[in-house]
């Protein structure tokens, strides 16, 4: 996952991916491109997500019983894999959802600390 400017690059922490997953899947079942097309319109363009990102995620999601996936056919009438988030996906969300908030108050501590 990467800013779409080459030399902007954001390095995201390990697990960033999961839950930016988990969270679009919030609002309903989707196919793997479309979760892509969520983050990135979601994030107003900063975040890409590429495929080989994407779908080594989806298949560790649904192994660890957070998304369920079935088959379907998409808008624009192909047949794609449809991802629903679990309730035990919806558990881990909550649980992911409040590190990665504290993570970001404490590293917004340190970044408005009065030392430079």
């Amino acid at each position: 996952m990467f800013t779409q400017n080459a030399d902007r690059r954001l390095e995201l922490l390990q697990g960033t991916l999961d839950l930016l997953i988990l969270r679009t899947l919030v609002f309903g079942p989707q196919h793997g491109q479309g979760i892509a097309r969520a983050i990135q319109q979601t994030s107003a363009e900063e975040l890409l997500v590429e495929h080989g990102a994407l779908y080594p995620a989806l298949q560790r999601l649904e192994a660890r019983g957070w998304i369920a996936a079935k088959w379907g056919v998409s808008a624009n009438n192909r047949k794609a894999r449809f991802y629903t988030l679990t309730s035990a996906g919806r558990k881990q969300l909550g649980r992911e959802t409040t590190k990665w908030k504290r993570l970001a108050a404490a590293i917004g501590r340190i970044l408005e600390s009065g030392e430079a």
